[in-house]
C-alpha cells in the first residue's frame, strides 16, 4: 500500500512539473528604456547615454531560449551629438518560478556609432565650411557583446514589468575595446 501511495504521489509531483512547464510562453517581446554610460577610451571620460530597447526572444524550453536585441542611444553636449546603435543575438536562461523570472543571457552582434560636431573651430576630418563655421561627422561599425541578465515581475499570464536589466556591454571602435553598463527597465508581452 506504501508503494502506491509513493507512486501517486510522485506521479502527482511529476504531473505538475509538466503542468507548470507547459504555462511558459513560447514568444516574449520586451520593450523599454535603456541607460548606457559608454566609456569611448582613448583616455576620454564616460558619458551617459539615454535611449531604448527592444527584444524578442523564443523559447524552446521553459529554462532556454534565444533572443535578438537592439537598442538606441543618444548623447547630446555643447555642439556635439553622438548616436549608438546595438544589434544582439544569442542564448538566454530564465529560471519561472511563480510571479518572478529572473534570467541570464550573452548576446553577440554588432553596433554602430556616429557623431557630429558643430562650432567655431573645426578639429579635423572631414570639415564642411558654413556660415557661422563648420561641421564635423563621421560613423563606425564595430563588433558588440552583452552579457548580463534581469528579473521580471509577472504581473499578468501575457504581461510582465520588467524590474531590471544589466549588462556589461563590450564593444570594438577604433580597435579598442570599450567596457560600456547597459541598463534597461520596461514591459514585457507573451504569447
Amino acid at each position: 500500500m506504501k508503494r502506491l501511495a509513493l507512486l501517486c504521489g510522485a506521479l502527482l509531483l511529476f504531473a505538475g512539473i509538466a503542468s507548470a512547464q507547459d504555462e511558459a510562453p513560447k514568444v516574449e517581446a520586451f520593450g523599454g528604456y535603456s541607460y548606457l554610460r559608454v566609456n569611448p577610451g582613448f583616455g576620454a571620460p564616460g558619458l551617459n547615454f539615454n535611449g531604448g530597447s527592444g527584444s524578442l526572444a523564443y523559447n524552446f524550453t521553459p529554462m532556454l531560449g534565444v533572443v535578438a536585441d537592439f537598442g538606441g542611444y543618444h548623447w547630446s553636449q555643447s555642439g556635439v551629438d553622438a548616436t549608438a546603435v546595438s544589434y544582439l543575438f544569442g542564448p538566454k536562461v530564465a529560471l519561472r518560478h511563480g510571479p518572478i523570472t529572473p534570467f541570464a543571457q550573452v548576446l553577440f552582434g554588432g553596433a554602430h556609432a556616429s557623431g557630429d560636431f558643430s562650432g567655431l573651430i573645426c578639429p579635423s576630418a572631414r570639415v564642411r565650411p558654413e556660415v557661422s563655421g563648420c561641421s564635423v561627422s563621421g560613423s563606425q561599425n564595430a563588433f558588440a557583446m552583452a552579457a548580463g541578465g534581469g528579473v521580471d515581475w509577472n504581473a499578468t499570464t501575457h504581461i510582465g514589468i520588467r524590474l531590471i536589466q544589466a549588462e556589461y556591454l563590450m564593444t570594438r571602435f577604433a580597435s579598442e575595446t570599450q567596457n560600456n553598463v547597459r541598463v534597461s527597465t520596461g514591459v514585457v508581452f507573451r504569447w
